[in-house]
């Protein structure tokens, strides 16, 4: 597999450029890591699997996506993502990026 880097991270705002959907970033794999069958299915565009993926929360939505690097692009908005679940992942919002909540939040 190909060892490249990630060019998103998570907390990050990206838009989808082909489905036209923007949302923020809750994980990083450094490939594609669903099954065949998911990527017959869901993958019509064919993105390449040796390259980064992420999940994404899906603005004014209650879903995630998951999707290859060359999909997505930095967000043009940088106002918060209005998703039920950001809350589970991040602990505050500011300058146009999520923070993640640390381990620690007793």
């Amino acid at each position: 597999m190909n060892n490249s880097k990630t060019t998103f991270f998570m907390g990050q705002l990206v838009d989808h450029m082909l489905f036209d959907y923007r949302g923020v970033i809750i994980d990083v794999d450094p490939y594609f890591m669903m099954s065949d069958d998911w990527y017959q299915l869901m993958a019509r565009s064919r993105p390449p699997k040796d390259k980064p993926w992420y999940r994404v929360l899906v603005h004014n939505s209650n879903h995630e996506t998951y999707v290859a690097e060359q999909n997505l692009s930095d967000s043009i908005e940088n106002t918060p993502v209005n998703h039920p679940e950001v809350e589970l992942y991040f602990s505050k919002f500011s300058d146009g990026r999520y923070q993640l909540k640390t381990s620690k939040s007793n």
